[in-house]
């Protein structure tokens, strides 16, 4: 069965730019790149997220953000949420508390993919182990 995630795809029609937002963003290089592909090792877990050149989309592909959220932990928030809206990100979901502990907020990368951001006691729980 599921035992946890593995990669997170996003489309981009401009992979270069793509690349080197992430990059900024997380402020890491990709650690494996093919032609309409690169991807990062990111976070605790080293997570991978992908980043897909938008050309190998299937036909029926939504073309606008949706769909489900995968919320990445982060310590600071509001922080992170600030700082992802000045390197060119557009809201998406305002902070929203879900009781103690649980915090969400999301943005719309400038390539269209939803990002998701969450401070998750939970999470804090499990790396702690």
């Amino acid at each position: 069965m599921l035992r946890g995630p593995a990669t997170i795809t996003f489309w981009a029609q401009d992979l270069t730019a793509a690349k080197e937002w992430y990059t900024d963003v997380l402020g890491i290089e990709p650690y494996f790149e093919v032609p309409g592909y690169v991807e990062f090792r990111i976070g605790d877990y080293l997570a991978e997220l992908g980043i897909i050149d938008s050309r190998h989309a299937p036909e029926d592909a939504p073309a606008t953000p949706g769909g489900a959220i995968m919320h990445w932990h982060v310590d600071d928030l509001e922080g992170s949420l600030e700082r992802l809206i000045k390197l060119g990100a557009t809201p998406h979901l305002p902070l929203t508390k879900h009781g103690e502990g649980f915090v969400t907020a999301s943005v719309v990368d400038p390539f269209g993919n939803v990002l998701g951001i969450m401070h998750n006691r939970h999470y804090l729980e499990v790396l702690g182990r």
